[in-house]
């Protein structure tokens, strides 16, 4: 009797404290009504500032090379080199255009001397018409040979297009090179036509448009950042990262030392807003990325698990773009014990 009374001593908390338990803590079964609360969320447009990184580059990198093939002979500069314009930046060895170009103006010679003798025999009439115009063709053709020779000649050099930078050196001298064979990168920054470009997701490019503020970081200049403006978006997706490229200008005369791939963050100040639901922070579940999910209620009886796409998180709310387009009554308690189309019973 004694080791009895000392079992039900023992257990009487527990009875007593599952007895004494709210409905409200108890974890509802699988079909049973799930009290919910529940809120409508209307669109608004907000306008948010747009924070990216990207690369400094200039929007007239080109790669330079020689019209015709042959031997390297000279490279006048290196890489990191400033340049000017017009200035001699690479010459072929000239001895095989050259050489072209005497058989060419040779030729010519020699058509224009038979022309004019054809020309007088046709006066005499001691040759017949097609054969004075066959001779007229002949100069011509001649002619032409001749201009594209010297035409080679003229671009068998190298010359900068205008103030720059050499970015990057292909060849060495001394190597034999064709057509079209890249020698060097060159940009015209020498000018400060730098530009930063960021890439955006799609949402964010259908905000900004040109002329847009934009304030400018870098590692090198951090307390002191550059003033810019948006003066390109891209019409295309980048097939590769999936995002669009925003091109940004800083404002003329800066003074801050920049390279061509230096690391650039930007602040961009939309002028258009987007159009957003805000809904409170605890109704998203299983945040991933941009992506996540809701409970909704269209019909107040029934809720539904639907997937959304995050625009922005803040510490009190979060901005949603897609998702809530057919049931805007949002579930924000008692989302937890739901699942897909648990039945649910609203209170207020």
């Amino acid at each position: 009797m004694r080791r009895k009374r000392n079992l039900l001593f023992l257990f009487a908390p527990i009875v007593i404290a599952a007895c004494s338990s709210s409905p409200e803590d108890r974890i509802p079964s699988g079909n049973e009504t799930i009290p919910v609360e529940v809120t409508r969320v209307e669109q608004e447009i907000v306008t948010e500032p747009v924070y990216t990184s990207g690369t400094f580059t200039s929007d007239d990198e080109v790669i330079r090379s020689f019209k015709t093939g042959g031997v390297v002979q000279r490279l006048y500069v290196m890489e990191g080199d400033a340049i000017r314009k017009g200035q001699l930046l690479a010459t072929l060895d000239l001895t095989e255009i050259s050489a072209q170009v005497a058989q060419a103006k040779l030729a010519y010679e020699k058509a224009r001397r038979d022309n004019d003798r054809v020309k007088n025999l046709y006066r005499d009439s001691v040759v017949t018409l097609e054969m004075y115009e066959n001779s007229g063709t002949a100069l011509q053709l001649a002619n032409e040979l001749l201009t594209t020779a010297l035409f080679n000649q003229t671009y068998s050099e190298i010359r900068a297009m205008e103030n720059g930078f050499i970015l990057k050196k292909f060849v060495n001298e001394g190597q034999v090179v064709g057509p079209g064979t890249p020698v060097f990168m060159t940009n015209g920054a020498g000018d400060g036509k730098w530009i930063l470009k960021v890439a955006v997701s799609d949402g964010q490019w259908s905000t900004i448009e040109h002329g847009d503020p934009a304030i400018i970081t870098t590692d090198i200049e951090n307390e002191r950042p550059l003033m810019g403006h948006v003066s390109k978006k891209s019409e295309g997706v980048d097939p590769f990262t999936g995002t669009f490229t925003i091109n940004i200008t800083p404002v003329p005369g800066i003074s801050v030392p920049i390279a061509s791939g230096m690391f650039g963050r930007a602040t961009i100040t939309p002028s258009t807003g987007r159009k957003v639901w805000k809904i409170p922070y605890d109704a998203l579940l299983d945040g991933d990325g941009n992506k996540g999910f809701v409970f909704t209620t269209c019909d107040q009886k029934t809720a539904l698990r639907q997937q959304v796409t995050i625009a922005g998180l803040y510490r009190d709310f979060v901005l949603i773009d897609k998702g809530l387009e057919n049931c805007n009554t949002l579930i924000i308690k008692g989302s937890a014990y739901l699942k897909d189309r648990s039945p649910v019973k609203i209170i207020r």
